[in-house]
């Protein structure tokens, strides 16, 4: 077994944020960049919550050049080469994966189970043959008010439930999006038959789990074996299990140990195909700083332990809190510039109006920002509203009131 990399906290910072093309941000460059950037991170989450654009089109918009959502849409329901699927949770994934998930999708026949206990199971018979009969249809395309319990206990109707069921067994796939509805359509009609009819890459369970485990950890980066949520999805893969793939990564050589100076006993891993990038960044001398607003689920985010550790950044998305014990707010994105997390904003963007809300600014402790990091962050803010298709960027009441942010003037 070799011998562990042993890098500073500045490295490990250089790395990780490199890995995760934010070093510099929107530096990737239309369709193609969209579709680099997903392959090597596996999959972008997926997240309904739209308060300045849903998450995978914050992650993108901090990494390519004037990201437009059409272009994910694109990719998604046009190009069929990115693909609505489930990965850590709900996420986006290259539609050439689809045979890895081939476990996944067996395992969902759990859930015809739910459905033939509440006596629906003939619910999905009706559903696939009306969409053989008249197209792409959404669960509201088909009259039937019969509920059924589901899923964490909530009441929904037996269509919708069937149809999400057929969806996770892969027989119907997201043939487009109207917000955040889902529109279906057979299966085969979606993807690619030499994709459909490839056999399931991996011959056990172990092989199944090497593959998944050494995805995440190029998903992360940096990868901390410990538990979190940065783990979720990988089937039947829990602690035992992803510390054994692991080990076999490890021996064959398609990860690699990594210690952080003055982080003692926290061992990360990273893929051994990623050495190259963490050579480069020891000896590539900086680059002019620029700045970003990160999504709360943003791949980078994923193990919040990490960020306090390597960054000194303590982070929590506090969309699920009541609004009376929010440290700060209901949808706060972190703000990056250059290597470090130097602020945090609470934006909202007004539809009806076009107009970008910047709520409320907190520097993080110890940040004097000085010409250069408000010109990056004017850059930045003025990048977020065309994003947005902003007419107008106002300033909330207190963040009006607070003192030190001149510099927003220029973009009010």
């Amino acid at each position: 077994m070799s011998t562990p990399l042993t890098i500073t906290k500045e490295q490990a910072r250089r790395f990780h944020l490199t890995h995760h093309a934010l070093l510099p941000p929107r530096k990737l460059k239309g369709k193609e960049g969209i579709m680099d950037y997903v392959q090597r991170m596996g999959c972008i989450q997926y997240d309904t919550i739209n308060v300045v654009g849903r998450n995978a089109d914050l992650v993108l918009n901090a990494r390519v050049q004037n990201y437009k959502p059409e272009l994910l849409a694109s990719l998604l329901y046009e190009d069929r080469l990115l693909w609505d699927g489930f990965d850590k949770v709900q996420s986006i994934y290259a539609t050439t994966d689809w045979p890895h998930f081939s476990r996944r999708r067996e395992a969902m026949n759990l859930r015809v189970q739910e459905l033939e206990k509440a006596g629906s199971e003939e619910m999905a018979a009706r559903v696939i043959q009306a969409i053989k009969e008249r197209g792409p249809l959404s669960s509201i395309d088909i009259e039937d008010d019969t509920k059924l319990n589901w899923t964490w206990g909530t009441e929904t109707r037996a269509v919708r439930a069937s149809m999400e069921v057929l969806y996770s067994q892969g027989v119907l796939g997201v043939h487009s999006k109207v917000n955040t509805r889902r529109i279906y359509d057979l299966i085969d009609k979606l993807v690619p038959k030499k994709i459909l009819s490839a056999p399931d890459p991996h011959k056990s369970i172990e092989a199944y789990h090497d593959w998944h485990v050494l995805r995440r950890i190029g998903g992360l980066g940096l990868a901390h074996p410990g538990a979190g949520e940065r783990w979720l999805g990988i089937l039947n893969g829990k602690s035992k299990e992803r510390q054994a793939a692991t080990g076999r990564l490890l021996a064959n050589k398609k990860v690699v140990a990594v210690n952080v100076d003055g982080l003692p006993k926290q061992t990360f891993y990273m893929r051994a195909v990623d050495i190259p990038t963490m050579e480069k960044v020891k000896r590539k001398s900086r680059s002019k700083a620029r700045a970003a607003f990160i999504a709360p689920l943003d791949n980078a985010m994923w193990d919040r332990d990490m960020l306090r550790s390597i960054y000194d950044f303590d982070y929590t998305w506090e969309v699920y809190k009541p609004a009376k014990i929010r440290e700060y707010g209901y949808y706060v994105l972190p703000v990056l510039y250059g290597e470090n997390f130097v602020a945090r904003v609470d934006p909202k963007f007004e539809r009806k109006t076009r107009e970008l809300w910047l709520n409320n600014w907190w520097w993080e402790k110890g940040v004097k920002p000085d010409d250069a990091v408000e010109a990056a962050l004017t850059e930045c803010v003025e990048a977020f509203g065309r994003y947005l298709g902003a007419e107008a960027i106002k300033l909330g009441e207190k963040l009006k009131r607070k003192k030190g942010m001149n510099w927003l003037k220029a973009v009010v």
